[in-house]
C-alpha cells in the first residue's frame, strides 16, 4: 500500500521490483503475504490476507511470483555463478533519461548460458529500445511482467525479438524492444 501511484501502478511496480530482485545475484527473500500483494505489512501475529486473491490483480501477482520461481529454478544463469563476478554484468545502468536498467546473468566457463533482463521504472512504454547483446539470432521473451495474465496491459514483444548486426552497449549485436510501462522483461537467446 506504500507504493506510489494508483492501484494498477502499485501492482505493476511490485511486479517489476520482484523481477528485478529475482535477476540480481544473491538469494531471494519475500515476507509472507508479499507473493499476493496484501495491503498491510507482514505481521507475525496475524495470518496472510488470502482473501485478496479474489481480486484478479492479486491473483496475477501470485502467478507472477510462481512463474519467477519457475524460471529462476530452470535457468542456471540466474543462480549458478551467484558469487562469481562473471555471473553478472550491466548492459546499461546509466539510462537515467528513460529510467531503464538492463543487465545480463551468465553461467558456464565461457559465459555461454545467459539471460538479459530489462526493467522500466516509468509508466511510459519505451518503443524501439535498442540494447546490446553478445550473440546473433532470436531471443525469446521468457517473462514479461506486463502480460495480462499477471494483471498488466499486455505491452511486449510478441514473445520474440531478433538480434541485428548493429553493435550497441559494447556488444557486437543488438535487439530492439518494446519495454512495457513499469515493466520487467527477461529474454534468452534461442541457441
Amino acid at each position: 500500500d506504500k507504493m506510489p501511484g494508483d492501484v494498477w501502478q502499485k501492482h505493476a511496480n511490485l511486479r517489476a521490483l520482484y523481477g528485478y530482485m529475482f535477476v540480481h545475484p544473491g538469494k531471494k527473500l519475500l515476507f509472507m503475504g508479499g507473493e499476493v500483494g496484501q495491503w498491510r505489512e507482514w505481521n507475525h501475529d496475524w495470518q496472510v490476507d488470502w482473501e485478496v486473491l479474489g481480486d484478479p490483480r492479486h491473483a496475477g501477482l501470485q502467478r507472477w511470483v510462481r512463474d519467477l520461481n519457475r524460471v529462476y529454478a530452470g535457468h542456471g544463469s540466474l543462480w549458478e555463478d551467484d558469487y562469481d563476478p562473471r555471473g553478472f554484468s550491466w548492459v546499461d545502468c546509466n539510462d537515467h533519461d528513460n529510467s531503464i536498467l538492463a543487465l545480463m546473468r551468465c553461467a558456464g566457463e565461457a559465459g555461454d548460458k545467459f539471460v538479459v533482463a530489462v526493467v522500466n521504472f516509468t509508466p511510459v512504454v519505451r518503443h524501439g529500445y535498442r540494447l546490446g547483446v553478445p550473440q546473433p539470432g532470436a531471443y525469446t521473451e521468457l517473462l514479461n511482467s506486463d502480460s495480462e495474465i499477471y494483471g498488466g496491459s499486455n505491452v511486449g514483444n510478441q514473445g520474440e525479438v531478433i538480434a541485428a548486426d548493429q553493435p550497441s552497449h559494447g556488444h557486437p549485436h543488438s535487439i530492439t524492444l518494446t519495454v512495457p510501462p513499469l515493466g520487467f522483461v527477461l529474454l534468452k537467446p534461442n541457441n
